[in-house]
């Protein structure tokens, strides 16, 4: 199994669905992880730490400037480095196009793409210090193939594919990599909202017949996250058990 032995993680929406499950992972593969979300993870953190996990949470505002900035100086104050940053942050404001509102699109690109720039912004000087670092980021299948009601969700998930491939060539050259996930149909507390047989639809066309765990996807982001993964750059990992092939 990939180590993170003696990292510091960052995963940002760390407190509920996919980013629960990358926690996880990442604190059994060794890391210390610093779980930021503007909801309450407290919870998460205390159930992860009974277990000899090695977490702590921050409130954070990933849209901020400030909040994120002050965040990071505790970190390096506590911990003297930070290697890896997981951006999975994000929100759906679901409407058709046309009933659509200036504001349901702006604050989908502010919590979806924004927040990169200021995330990754914040991290990269001791990245670089270090000549070292991982930048994962939360794409999403709906980015390639679209989903009715979702103009704003895709394209903030398909400007995240371009934002990876354009960092990856400026930062490659202090050892950091940047990539970022497409994750498929995934069981979170949203699918577990969604009438039976709009699951069961949505299992059809998944050639594995199983709806994606967050854990899956916790795994995902460990192998991208990992020193093993130092030549893998640039790349979206599609994690949708072929439910789009790419």
């Amino acid at each position: 199994m990939f180590r993170l032995d003696g990292q510091v993680a960052i995963i940002t929406g760390g407190a509920r669905g996919i980013g629960v499950g990358i926690c996880k992972i990442f604190i059994k593969a060794g890391a210390t992880v610093a779980l930021w979300d503007v909801a309450d993870g407290q919870l998460i953190v205390d159930e992860i730490s009974a277990e000899g996990g090695k977490i702590f949470y921050q409130k954070v505002d990933v849209t901020s400037k400030e909040s994120t900035e002050t965040a990071v100086a505790e970190i390096m104050g506590k911990h003297g480095r930070i290697d890896i940053l997981i951006n999975n942050a994000g929100i759906i404001r679901d409407r058709s196009f046309m009933k659509m509102s200036e504001d349901e699109w702006n604050s989908v690109m502010n919590v979806n793409v924004n927040s990169l720039f200021i995330t990754s912004k914040a991290v990269l000087p001791q990245m670089i210090a270090a000549k070292y670092g991982r930048i994962v980021s939360a794409s999403s299948i709906n980015a390639m193939m679209g989903a009715y009601g979702q103009t704003n969700y895709g394209a903030s998930k398909a400007a995240i594919q371009g934002f990876t491939r354009s960092l990856c060539r400026e930062v490659g050259r202090h050892g950091i990599t940047v990539n970022c996930v497409a994750p498929g149909f995934i069981k979170t507390a949203m699918t577990d909202s969604m009438p039976p047989e709009v699951i069961e639809a949505g299992i059809k066309m998944i050639p594995i017949q199983r709806i994606g765990t967050p854990e899956d996807m916790g795994y995902a982001y460990l192998f991208l996250a990992s020193k093993e993964g130092q030549f893998i750059n640039g790349i979206t990992l599609h994690a949708n058990g072929g439910m789009y092939p790419i």
